[in-house]
């Protein structure tokens, strides 16, 4: 399965044949269709429609078409329906024509003091007459499955694109963790000299010309408690495994993102113990490298389905 982003974009547009039929009975039967999906990130699926009132009895079925293909992200789709003629002025048929007239004949003989239609009023009527004649639902479902189509390609390689750049970032808090493993046994050893030099200075002042045997013990267990205070060989071992999880998700695909949400908070605080433990500068940098390309994953993982 491929990995989804969560932010990605489509547009289509149909402008559905013209028959000499639907050019008399129906003149907006062939007006232009037009679906636009917008779709960023979001906790949760977050479904909303711009629709115009000729098809606002669609929503239902568009909810359910998106419902079905997407899982998480705030999504906009906005629907516009236009007259394909360059004035969006048609004619009205005979019929309506007629018909209308028939209606100000009636309405005239109990109201003899009616105004008469102008021809503006018989322009909108007419033309509301019309659009309420056909019905765009079917071509508007079929519009609104390209768009998603093409919604999920694009939200596709969004993610392929992501996914590329988490594992270029997991392989460098690899390298940082190998960095850091040979650096305490270095640290023990330069601590333990250290206190048996303090306490070799400290018997030289109290007048003594060597060292007894049980400070020097004393100087031993110092320098073991200290190792045992710094080893970060768990935290390296927590972190790599944490490490090797998110490599697995983002080979399997699917819907991840709060999975690995929950694995960047793990490594997250491998870290910052990681930084605790810290008895030298050079592992300082690392922790602190570590939380930076971890804050750059974190970032990007929002973004992810």
């Amino acid at each position: 399965m491929s990995v989804y982003s969560m932010t990605g974009y489509a547009a289509v547009q149909s402008s559905p044949a013209r028959t000499a039929s639907e050019a008399d009975s129906s003149p907006d039967s062939h007006a232009r269709l037009g679906v636009e999906i917008r779709s960023v990130n979001s906790r949760f699926l977050d479904l909303t429609f711009r629709l115009p009132d000729e098809l606002r009895q669609s929503e239902p079925a568009l909810r359910e078409l998106l419902s079905g293909k997407l899982k998480r992200g705030k999504i906009e789709m906005r629907v516009s329906l236009e007259s394909s003629s360059g004035s969006g002025l048609r004619a009205p048929a005979a019929a309506t024509l007629q018909r209308l007239g028939s209606m100000e004949d009636t309405v005239r003989s109990w109201l003899p003091g009616a105004a008469a239609l102008s021809v503006a009023d018989i322009l909108r009527m007419a033309a509301g007459e019309d659009k309420a004649a056909h019905d765009y639902s079917d071509e508007l479902i079929k519009l609104a499955k390209k768009a998603l189509k093409e919604l999920l390609s694009a939200r596709e390689r969004e993610g392929a694109r992501l996914a590329q750049m988490l594992l270029e970032r997991t392989s460098q808090l690899r390298a940082l963790a190998a960095a850091a493993v040979p650096m305490v046994p270095k640290l023990v050893e330069q601590q333990k000299t250290r206190f048996m030099e303090r306490w070799q200075e400290a018997m030289a002042l109290g007048g003594g010309n060597n060292l007894p045997e049980a400070a020097q013990d004393r100087a031993l267990t110092e320098a073991t408690s200290f190792a045992i205070r710094i080893d970060v060989a768990e935290e390296i071992t927590r972190l790599s495994s944490h490490l090797d999880e998110i490599d697995r998700l983002l080979a399997g695909g699917g819907e991840l993102g709060k999975r690995l949400d929950f694995l960047i908070q793990e490594l997250h605080r491998e870290a910052n113990t990681l930084g605790s433990k810290s008895a030298s500068l050079e592992m300082t940098h690392v922790s602190v490298d570590m939380k930076v390309l971890i804050e750059q994953i974190r970032e990007q993982v929002q973004n992810i389905e």
